[in-house]
């Protein structure tokens, strides 16, 4: 049953944030929250098995996997929300009640959209939160371990042993990292959103999502290949062309800086959210493109 087109086309910020509501509540009632209990577990987990180690280093391998599981949980909870949106609203025959009420289809897929950005962001400040609790408590931890050790008395010593142990901890530098992580997630969110819209199913949906995945971290070296690859013609426009299609994830892997003891240039920072921003708009007027020419 195709949906009456709406008599309002003019858009209306109030339908989105409703839908964007009603998004959020479906998806949280699907108990996706489950990757932040997986996550702290590993953050708790990282945190108490790193006793082996030289203090100098325990903060940088905390920071490394708190991180690295911040990236993967996102990506996956971004990519397995978004991936059942259409389908479940199509097989529920949600979506034929939606668009036959006054509701452009560009508001359902944006509110659709915000919907799962809120929920990765509550993800993220969750996440961030634990993350910065154990960084915390590692190194008050470790300011009391490393006092009794070295028996100073000294209230200078101790006050530059303190500064020291803190310098190593936190860095606002990480958040750069944890902003980055985030608009990662929010490009393949909206990916995910543009190929559910015109996937055969939501397996399909999340197959081509996880390829687009590990192809856009080999982008850098597709580019490098497409412009000095030799005389192998076909691989050389095949790179290119995998080089100007796929988004360049590796552009957003700024951690890996962050853990090198690097800082981000505050222009280097403003490029990668600019871009970040630009993915998801792209994606979102595609996806758009493509599901106002859908048959419903």
């Amino acid at each position: 049953m195709k949906p009456v087109q709406p008599r309002h086309t003019a858009f209306s910020p109030a339908r989105v944030n409703a839908i964007v509501g009603n998004t959020l509540l479906e998806l949280v009632r699907q108990k996706v929250f489950y990757f932040l209990l997986i996550f702290a577990v590993v953050l708790i987990g990282a945190s108490f098995f790193m006793g082996f180690l030289r203090p100098e280093l325990q903060f940088q391998v905390l920071k490394d996997v708190s991180l690295g599981a911040m990236s993967v949980f996102t990506w996956l909870l971004a990519v397995l929300a978004t991936a059942m949106l259409l389908p479940k609203d199509i097989e529920d025959r949600t979506l034929y009640t939606i668009l036959a009420k006054p509701v452009h289809r560009f508001e359902y897929l944006l509110g659709k959209l915000l919907g799962v950005l809120l929920l990765l962001g509550i993800a993220m400040g969750v996440m961030s939160g634990m993350f910065a609790a154990v960084l915390f408590l590692k190194e008050q931890l470790m300011i009391v371990e490393s006092i009794r050790e070295t028996q100073l008395t000294d209230p200078a010593q101790i006050a530059e042993l303190v500064r020291n142990v803190k310098a190593s901890a936190f860095t606002w530098s990480l958040v750069p990292g944890v902003i980055a992580i985030y608009l990662k997630a929010a490009i393949f969110a909206s990916l995910t959103l543009l190929i559910s819209t015109f996937a055969s199913s939501w397996i399909f949906t999340i197959v081509v999502s996880v390829a687009v995945y590990f192809i856009g971290h080999l982008v850098p070296i597709a580019r490098e290949y497409a412009v000095g690859g030799g005389n192998a013609w076909f691989a050389r426009d095949l790179c290119a062309v995998i080089a100007r299609i796929f988004p360049d994830l590796q552009l957003f892997n700024l951690a890996d800086d962050i853990l090198a003891g690097n800082s981000i240039a505050p222009g280097l920072f403003l490029q990668t959210v600019g871009l970040g921003c630009l993915y998801v708009a792209v994606y979102t007027w595609l996806a758009y493109l493509m599901f106002a020419k859908k048959e419903l």
